[in-house]
């Protein structure tokens, strides 16, 4: 195994793999495929452009007769392209049903009929839906998505899944919690909240802000996903998990710690529907062959504000243009409603 296509790679766990590729394994050459939608971005992988082992492709994973000649150069295929953020699929959820779901059954077909050596898909813990406290989600647990995002990733899991037992696809799972670390794009919130604060704008925090998260460090997930694609036993799915478990509260506090800021720049606005309380893994069977992450909330936290606040060059043109007219539809009403004061207010 020495050619590696990998899908989504100018993205942010996609583009973070592919530089520990070639950095970790000389003899391996990569393909990266990437449609380079608002999330797709050149200057992820700026540092590797040149390099004689790397090329890039600008194409669509459900683009048969493309995915059809990558997949005959390759000799395995790790698989990151998707549409990822739960607030967008609220909004309009055909892109991730396109991407999530049909571009994986394109990239399976494919896999199967070049009878590729590995096919590494990688997926998310909000398969499990909402987690209750006391249990963490074994990978033989059924799936309960709670967004379309997370229906989309269980559909792509479950045909990963039909084509091991129906095709032998020599195929491995990945379920990594949240990952967080340089290069996200501010949609997410561990970014949206820096360079927010970067800028002095108030940070909508949804709800109470007592969801729970696992914050995994980019660098330690791609560590993981590395070992799984060489190790990985095919037809098994495996929890990515960190033990970072924080309330999104505190990590919105921990970031205005880090830079400085106040903690009154937190605005709490209206939650979004169906949002998940709680995110949990097991993740015992990964440790059983050896990974453990090499980064704490703290390291991880402070590493990825440090990147941002250095990097204002970056952020600054993913934030422009269309991104404006996304934020002020998914906060501008909701960040206008907290500024207003409750019935009764004022009237006294």
């Amino acid at each position: 195994m020495r050619r590696i296509l990998v899908t989504g790679g100018a993205g942010f766990i996609g583009s973070h793999f592919i530089r520990r590729l070639l950095r970790e394994h000389p003899a391996y050459d990569i393909i990266n495929i990437d449609k380079l939608t608002y999330a797709g971005n050149l200057d992820n992988l700026r540092d590797v452009e040149d390099y004689p082992r790397y090329q890039f492709v600008q194409g669509d994973i459900c683009d048969r007769d493309l995915v059809d000649e990558l997949m005959g150069q390759a000799d395995a295929i790790v698989h990151f392209a998707a549409e990822t953020h739960v607030d967008r699929s609220l909004l309009a959820a055909d892109a991730f049903i396109q991407t999530d779901v049909a571009g994986t059954y394109t990239l399976l077909c494919a896999a199967r009929d070049h009878r590729l050596q590995r096919f590494l898909h990688v997926s998310t813990d909000e398969v499990y839906g909402d987690v209750p406290q006391g249990h963490r989600s074994r990978e033989s647990d059924p799936f309960q998505p709670r967004s379309p995002y997370a229906a989309s990733k269980a559909g792509g899991d479950l045909m990963c899944g039909a084509f091991y037992q129906t095709y032998g696809l020599p195929l491995v799972i990945a379920r990594p919690a949240n990952n967080v670390g340089p290069h996200q794009h501010p949609e997410k919130m561990v970014p949206l909240f820096v360079t927010n604060a970067l800028q002095d704008q108030p940070l909508p925090l949804y709800g109470d802000g007592l969801q729970e998260r696992d914050w995994l460090y980019v660098e330690d997930d791609c560590q993981a996903l590395d070992l799984l694609l060489h190790e990985g036993r095919p037809g098994e799915a495996y929890n990515i998990g960190a033990d970072n478990h924080r309330h999104n509260v505190r990590v919105a506090e921990a970031i205005l710690d880090l830079l400085g800021k106040p903690r009154d720049l937190i605005r709490h606005v209206e939650d979004r529907p169906g949002h998940d309380r709680r995110y949990a893994l097991d993740w015992s069977k990964l440790r059983a062959m050896g990974w453990s992450p090499a980064h704490d909330f703290d390291q991880a936290l402070a590493r990825t504000v440090a990147w941002y606040r250095d990097n204002e060059w970056w952020w600054r043109r993913v934030r422009s243009g269309a991104y404006q007219d996304y934020y002020q539809q998914q906060y501008g009403w909701r960040l206008a409603q907290a500024a207003r004061p409750a019935r009764g207010e004022g009237q006294r």
